[in-house]
């Protein structure tokens, strides 16, 4: 490997570990003004994203044991921010739904950073932005494979 690729493969990894850090605190800074742990924000990012989950599911997607997320559901239901729904195909199971509402009122706080992401895609090209989709794509494969790794 040249020299130059290797310092350019180092400024990816500082990059990236400089935004995840500022993804972190920004998380944290959402879920503090909205009375939520960051796990608890993110897994109803999880229902935001992929819609109804059941538990089992919910533990999978969160990485979080069973006990760790029923607990974690009912934080949620008693917030207001999710509900038990009847699962349509097993009425053994439930689903966990997000309220539709709690989610809207938190909307604004995203606002300035979806409009200024948005003002630096202008910067780039199609072919650009396809490299940066691919990139942020196997990076989160990468970072949710080496999260279940650590086996929480």
């Amino acid at each position: 490997m040249s020299s130059e690729r290797a310092e350019l493969i180092e400024r990816v990894l500082g990059g990236s570990r400089a935004l995840s850090t500022e993804t972190v605190m920004f998380h944290a800074a959402i879920a503090e003004q909205r009375g939520l742990s960051v796990v608890e924000s993110k897994v109803t990012d999880y229902l935001a994203r992929f819609g109804p989950q059941t538990p089992k599911a919910l533990s999978r997607l969160a990485g979080l044991a069973p006990a760790s997320i029923t607990a974690l559901i009912d934080r949620l239901e008693n917030k207001g921010i999710v509900a038990r729904k009847p699962h349509p195909e097993d009425r053994r199971k439930v689903l966990i739904e997000i309220d539709r509402a709690a989610m809207a009122s938190a909307a604004p706080l995203w606002d300035h950073l979806v409009k200024s992401v948005r003002e630096a895609c202008e910067k780039y090209t199609d072919g650009e932005l396809e490299t940066v989709i691919r990139f942020l794509a196997d990076a989160t494969a990468i970072t949710h494979d080496s999260t279940g790794r650590l086996g929480r």
